[in-house]
């Protein structure tokens, strides 16, 4: 199971110029996970973490990752037999949960989706994360993440604060990636950002 921080690693990794391969060694997980979630920011928060705690099956992870990047329709009993002549000497009910995550990964990309015209609308994330940097010391970034809702193309930029400016510019920075601002914006999880009525007036951190 691959932890929501991971994801951010690797995803704060990909915009720092590291290659994939650099990514995988760094956070021990297969280069196709990476290409994932480097390539797709959206994905990036979709699911609670979870403690990740030792299993007998996190070695052929990788390979039952890949496996269903190549035929998302195999079954968890066919490969709970095919990692079994691999030396996997543990039970099925790890392997259908696992293998149930995984496919609910993979298809979040083609889901069925209620569809806008183009440029109608766009969806806007915007979270906190420590992430760990190349020298291993911890640090608290800010993701911004906007998804256009027709073509589901994204944009993603990590930032160091999230203040009313660094707010207002990433958001230029997004419509000159996409050429143009769409009639409307969603926003989700805006409390890291809007939290002066706490305060008894509007205002932003």
């Amino acid at each position: 199971m691959i932890l929501r921080e991971t994801k951010v690693n690797i995803s704060y990794f990909k915009q720092h110029g590291f290659s994939q391969r650099e990514i995988a060694r760094k956070t021990g997980k297969h280069r196709k996970t990476v290409k994932r979630y480097a390539e797709n920011p959206e994905l990036i928060g979709q699911f609670r973490a979870k403690v990740e705690r030792p299993s007998i099956l996190d070695e052929f992870q990788p390979t039952i990752e890949s496996w269903l990047e190549d035929d998302n329709d195999l079954q968890a009993t066919n490969i709970l037999d095919n990692i079994r002549k691999l030396g996997y000497s543990g039970g099925y009910t790890i392997v259908k949960d696992l293998v149930r995550e995984i496919k609910k990964d993979n298809n979040r990309i083609a889901y069925i989706r209620f569809e806008t015209e183009p440029g109608r609308q766009a969806q806007v994330d915007f979270g906190d994360y420590m992430v760990v940097e190349p020298d291993g010391s911890l640090s608290k970034v800010y993701l911004f993440s906007m998804i256009m809702g027709y073509s589901r193309e994204p944009y993603g930029e990590f930032l160091k604060r999230c203040d009313m400016t660094s707010f207002l510019d990433v958001h230029q920075r997004a419509f000159a990636h996409f050429n143009g601002v769409p009639a409307e914006i969603l926003y989700d999880r805006m409390k890291n950002v809007y939290i002066g009525r706490l305060a008894g007036k509007d205002n932003f951190t």
